[in-house]
């Protein structure tokens, strides 16, 4: 078993940073492969590209992805009585929000997610969607001017939540995709058989914007995209409908709306579970999408493959995901990269 240092992941998920604000995430993980004999550079969008040498050269051009940024909200408007409007920033269900504790701007002040009372909320206004535009975040601003001392438009705002690790699980924010880029990590600190690009993406949450232009600059042959992905074995989700499980080990993508992943590296993927003895799942949906979507057809076709660590309740404030899960990802990340990379690139 290979042994994981938890105190990594649970600084990258307490750091925040929404898409377009990954700075802080970014020195954390700079901090970390300083250590680690790696050459790195950060590109004009903010992308963290990584190369650490390996004992041999790969006949196949490899790069492994994981995003930095974590959804969240932004601040749009303060109101005259110092409340603050704001929108999300990525795809978070508006139902959780109300009551959520936030931390807003570099100086992260702490606000919490307000909504107004049910009881004095006419019938004709309950429904099950809730507009973004009826809620709003106190600061315990007394006005307009005294929130301005504080906040301005464009402010970020993350979840203020705790990380949790007891129990066999891992319970924090920003699990997506931190979980992946502390799978990276983990496979930067191995001294690794092959060269091997490493990039820590942003702005993946709207619109894989980050991966794209990396991509284009690493020009890979082939790429893994470790991710996090929607655990749903909930009360109220029918058996079929799961698309997988926490526990049961990485789930491997072979479509999804924004990709269709490389046939083979699908079923090296499952072979290679299976010899090595790695639980393994196929991920039953063809849903959601990742940065695998623009590095796919960045520049020219790369040969792609997505492994996720399945995660229930992701994009918001308290996702949990297994830590056999994450120990899984990892031993079949370090597989495959090791198998691609010696394979002649068709």
């Amino acid at each position: 078993m290979i042994e994981l240092d938890m105190n990594i992941l649970k600084k990258l998920c307490l750091t925040g940073g929404i898409s377009g604000d990954e700075s802080e995430v970014r020195e954390k993980i700079i901090e970390e492969i300083s250590q680690y004999g790696t050459e790195y550079h950060i590109d004009a969008m903010g992308n963290l590209i990584v190369f650490k040498k390996g004992k041999n050269r790969p006949l196949t051009r490899l790069m492994i992805a994981a995003h930095m940024d974590e959804v969240g909200m932004i601040v749009t408007y303060i109101t005259e009585n110092g409340y603050l409007g704001f929108d999300t920033v990525g795809g978070i269900d508006n139902r959780i929000l109300p009551g959520q504790s936030v931390l807003i701007g570099k100086n992260k002040i702490p606000g919490v997610i307000g909504l107004k009372p049910i009881h004095l909320t006419p019938k004709s206004e309950i429904s099950s969607e809730l507009d973004i535009e009826s809620l709003f975040i106190d600061i315990g601003a007394k006005d307009k001017e005294d929130a301005q001392k504080h906040i301005n438009v464009g402010d970020s705002v993350v979840f203020d939540s705790k990380f949790d690790d007891t129990n066999g699980r891992i319970v924090a924010k920003a699990l997506d995709d931190r979980a992946g880029c502390f799978i990276l990590l983990n496979m930067l600190k191995r001294e690794l058989e092959y060269d091997t690009y490493f990039v820590f993406t942003v702005q993946e949450e709207i619109g894989l914007r980050g991966a794209g232009a990396a991509s284009y600059t690493v020009d890979p042959q082939s790429a893994i995209v470790i991710e996090s992905t929607t655990a749903n074995e909930i009360p109220g989700i029918e058996k079929h409908n799961r698309i997988c499980e926490i526990g049961k080990g990485p789930a491997v993508s072979f479509m999804d709306k924004v990709t269709l992943y490389d046939k083979n590296y699908y079923e090296l993927a499952m072979s290679l579970a299976k010899e090595n003895k790695i639980n393994i799942q196929p991920k039953k949906g063809v849903t959601g999408g990742n940065d695998a979507g623009a590095i796919n057809v960045s520049k020219g076709v790369t040969r792609t493959l997505a492994i996720s660590v399945p995660c229930r309740y992701l994009h918001t404030s308290a996702g949990i995901i297994n830590k056999n899960d994450l120990q899984d990802t990892l031993k079949l990340a370090i597989l495959l990269s090791e198998k691609i990379s010696s394979q002649e690139f068709c």
